[in-house]
């Protein structure tokens, strides 16, 4: 029994966390899950890399619940994250959109390994042995420093 005990803790603890409480959830489950879907992708601003759907500080409510009152008052998706995008700027968002001064966040990653491939490409013909193996002369050198 303890073990069923101990086997459950540890599927609660591995499940992830979800800090939205009963109070905030909407009662159509459609626009309850299109908030969710919003939240997902929504950072919280003091946790900084976890979504808003997932953290536990008051900005991530105030946000969660910003949210859902704008998808109430008839925004679309788009038009919630433009509003909290105008409203705290592109950080809000976890996934940064392509734009001019974002294109470097971009195309780094893709280039630096781009730059990796080709730099193991260019090791791994160096240190080819040549074909054919040694002539004579450099036999009977090698033969001498052994």
């Amino acid at each position: 029994m303890t073990l069923l005990r101990a086997l459950l803790l540890a599927l609660l603890v591995c499940m992830p966390a979800l800090a939205v409480s009963p109070e905030e959830m909407l009662p159509d489950p459609v626009m309850e899950q299109r908030a969710r879907d919003i939240s997902a992708g929504l950072r919280c601003l003091v946790c900084q890399n976890q979504s808003i759907d997932d953290s536990d500080a008051d900005l991530a409510k105030d946000l969660r619940v910003l949210v859902r009152e704008r998808l109430v008052a008839g925004d679309s998706d788009e038009e919630v994250r433009q509003f909290l995008v105008d409203r705290y700027g592109e950080y809000v968002l976890l996934n940064p959109r392509v734009n001019n001064h974002t294109i470097l966040l971009w195309i780094a990653a893709p280039a630096l390994l781009l730059v990796g491939l080709l730099a193991l490409v260019v090791l791994g013909r160096r240190r080819r042995p040549l074909p054919g193996g040694l002539n004579a002369d450099e036999q009977a050198a090698l033969d001498e420093l052994r």
